[in-house]
C-alpha cells in the first residue's frame, strides 16, 4: 500500500498593501520602495527577494497568513520600483545590509522573521551574521553562498543539465569569450549603448528563467515592464558576481556561530539548477541546529508546487516562535 501523500499547501489569497513608501538611502541619491500588507498589528516578517536585482512582486505577499503577519517587502537598490533603476552605484552587500537596518528602524520594528530565497538567502545570512538580535527566525530557500563554486555553476555548470539552454546563453557572445562569460556579459550590460545593454539583459534573464523551474519555463520578454525587470536583474547580478564574490576566508559558513541560535529552516529543491544542492548541504553540515529540508520534487523556483508548500509550512510553523 502506498503511503498517503500530504496535500500541498497553497498560497494565501491575493492582498493589497495597507501602506507603502520610499526610503531615502545613500544621502538621498537612491530611493527604495517598501510596502506593508496583512495585519498592521501582526508579527513582522521581511521578505528578501532574489537576484540580486529581481525585485518583489504581488505574489510574494501570499506566502504569509495575512491575519497573523505584518508582511514587509522592499525592492533592493536598483531593483523593481526602487530608483535609479538598475543602478550599480554604491550597490554592494554591505549597502544592502545597512538598508535593511535602516528600513527596520524606519518602520519601528524591534525584531522580525526573515524570509529569503536564492540571493535572498545570501542576504538573510549576511544580515543575521551582523544583526542576529533583530532576527526572530530565518526561513531560507535555495541556498546561495555567493562563492566561486556557486557562480561557476550558474555560468558554466548548468550546461551539463540544460545544454541547449546554455548554448543559447553562451552563443550570444563570440566563441572566444565562452571561457569567461561573466566578463563578456558584464561588458555589454554596462555598455554605453542602451540597445546593447538590453539585448544582453534579455539573453541573461531568459537563461535564468528557463532553468529556474523544475519543468523548464521558456518565457518571452516583450513588454516594457519585462524588459525593465530583465535589465535590472542581469545588470545587478553580473555586477554582484564580479564585485561581491565571497572569498573562502570570509565565507558565510565561517560566520554560523553568529546566528547559530536563531530558529531557522533551510529548504532546498533536489533539482535546483540555479543554486547547487552542495551549497545547502555545506550550510547544513556547518549548522546542524537549523531544520534541513530537501524537497525531492523541487527545483529552484519558490513557486514550484512542492517548494511553495514547504515554504508556507515554514511560515505557519514560525507562528510558534
Amino acid at each position: 500500500m502506498q503511503p498517503r501523500r500530504t496535500p500541498l499547501l497553497d498560497l494565501f489569497a491575493p492582498i493589497t498593501p495597507y501602506s507603502s513608501g520610499y526610503l531615502d538611502v545613500d544621502g538621498g541619491a537612491q530611493q527604495l520602495y517598501w510596502e506593508q500588507s496583512g495585519n498592521p498589528d501582526g508579527v513582522p516578517i521581511l521578505l528578501l527577494h532574489g537576484g540580486p536585482g529581481a525585485g518583489c512582486a504581488p505574489i510574494h505577499r501570499r506566502f504569509f497568513d495575512p491575519d497573523y503577519y505584518r508582511i514587509i517587502l522592499f525592492d533592493q537598490r536598483g531593483s523593481g520600483r526602487s530608483s535609479p533603476h538598475g543602478t550599480l552605484d554604491n550597490n554592494t552587500t554591505a549597502h544592502l545590509i545597512s538598508d535593511i537596518e535602516q528600513l527596520r528602524t524606519h518602520l519601528s520594528v524591534e525584531k522580525w522573521h526573515i524570509f529569503g530565497g536564492s540571493w535572498g538567502s545570501t542576504l538573510a545570512l549576511s544580515y543575521a551574521a551582523e544583526y542576529a538580535q533583530r532576527c526572530k527566525s530565518l526561513i531560507l530557500r535555495g541556498i546561495f553562498l555567493m562563492e566561486e563554486d556557486d557562480i561557476d555553476w550558474f555560468l558554466h555548470g548548468i550546461r551539463w543539465i540544460y545544454p541547449e539552454i546554455w548554448e543559447n546563453f553562451a552563443g550570444f557572445l563570440p566563441e572566444e569569450e565562452h571561457g569567461d562569460l561573466l566578463n563578456g556579459y558584464h561588458q555589454r550590460l554596462t555598455d554605453d549603448d542602451p540597445k546593447v545593454r538590453l539585448e544582453a539583459a534579455i539573453n541573461w534573464a531568459l537563461y535564468e528563467s528557463a532553468c529556474s523551474s523544475l519543468i523548464p519555463n521558456y518565457e518571452t520578454i516583450t513588454t516594457e515592464e519585462q524588459k525593465a525587470h530583465a535589465l535590472s536583474l542581469a545588470r545587478i547580478e553580473a555586477h554582484y558576481f564580479k564585485t561581491q564574490l565571497i572569498k573562502p576566508e570570509n565565507s558565510l559558513l565561517k560566520k554560523v556561530d553568529n546566528f547559530r541560535s536563531i530558529p531557522s529552516v533551510i529548504i532546498h529543491g533536489r533539482y535546483d539548477m540555479i543554486c547547487p544542492m552542495a551549497s545547502a548541504y555545506k550550510l547544513h553540515n556547518a549548522w546542524p541546529e537549523a531544520d534541513y529540508i530537501v524537497v525531492p520534487d523541487g527545483g529552484h523556483s519558490a513557486l514550484d508546487p512542492a517548494i511553495r508548500s514547504r515554504l508556507i509550512e515554514a511560515t505557519e510553523n514560525a507562528k510558534t516562535i
